[in-house]
């Protein structure tokens, strides 16, 4: 009996160090999509239709919702198939498989975001050369089970939409004072009574709407990102050098 309590506590410590090894995981995952690793802040990577579109909220989360579907999706069929396809060929599935997905998002949007769909334009099937999605396929979906996989690309999708929304709000409010103009394109009729007018301009602001404006507004995003970074590192040396003083004060004790 003794033995098998044994066995049974040590098999029961293993799930336990399997289960915090997971939730550790999923929890890195998500600092690392949202923040750390950023595909939009830190990679840099999709930004011409991150440049392009972002004019107002709207266009924002048409692009941002779209880009998170086919991440989520893509993410989790590289990993289901990743066994099968040879390492040769690997880069031209990944980008048929992408493909697959864009072409599905631009028919739902077509069908029932119209609006929006035109409003896109050819930004929405240039979602397949995205960096970002390849990325991700190419460096964690294709050597991670498929939970991990679909997480995976839903933090890096929340990411990349969040900075859509934060760039598109910014722009919007500077350019023509308003919040979620044109909100009835994407979520229907009924979405009209979301649009805010934060400020009366007489005329807009061009240098916000046009192109140079987004290089500028990310500019001062990605910046203020790198000051949040440096100060996060400042604190942390102050934290441990707190820790060990404590600890050595309990061992003095």
């Amino acid at each position: 009996m003794s033995i098998d309590n044994k066995e049974l506590t040590s098999e029961s410590a293993e799930k336990l160090l399997a289960k915090q090894a997971l939730k550790a995981e999923y929890k890195e995952l998500a600092i690392q999509g949202l923040w750390k690793n950023n595909p939009g802040l830190v990679q840099l990577l999709g930004l011409c239709p991150l440049l392009a579109v972002t004019a107002t909220v709207t266009n924002a989360l048409g692009l941002g919702l779209a880009t998170l579907l086919v991440l989520v999706c893509s993410n989790a069929t590289v990993s289901a198939i990743r066994q099968w396809v040879p390492k040769e060929v690997r880069i031209p599935i990944f980008v048929l498989i992408i493909a697959a997905f864009v072409t599905c998002v631009q028919l739902l949007m077509n069908a029932y975001t119209y609006g929006i769909y035109q409003s896109l334009g050819i930004f929405l099937p240039l979602i397949v050369t995205n960096c970002a999605i390849i990325g991700r396929a190419e460096a964690y979906a294709s050597k991670n089970p498929v939970a991990q996989a679909s997480f995976d690309g839903l933090m890096m999708g929340l990411g990349f939409a969040l900075v859509l929304f934060i760039l598109g709000a910014i722009r919007e409010v500077l350019g023509q004072g308003t919040l979620f103009d044109g909100a009835h394109l994407l979520f229907g009729d009924w979405a009209s009574v979301l649009r805010i007018e934060v400020m009366q301009l007489d005329s807009q602001f061009l240098l916000a709407i046009l192109p140079p404006g987004a290089f500028i507004v990310m500019g001062f995003i990605i910046a203020l990102k790198n000051v949040i970074d440096a100060k996060l590192k400042e604190r942390q040396p102050q934290v441990t050098e707190q820790i060990i003083e404590r600890v050595r004060v309990n061992f003095e004790s």
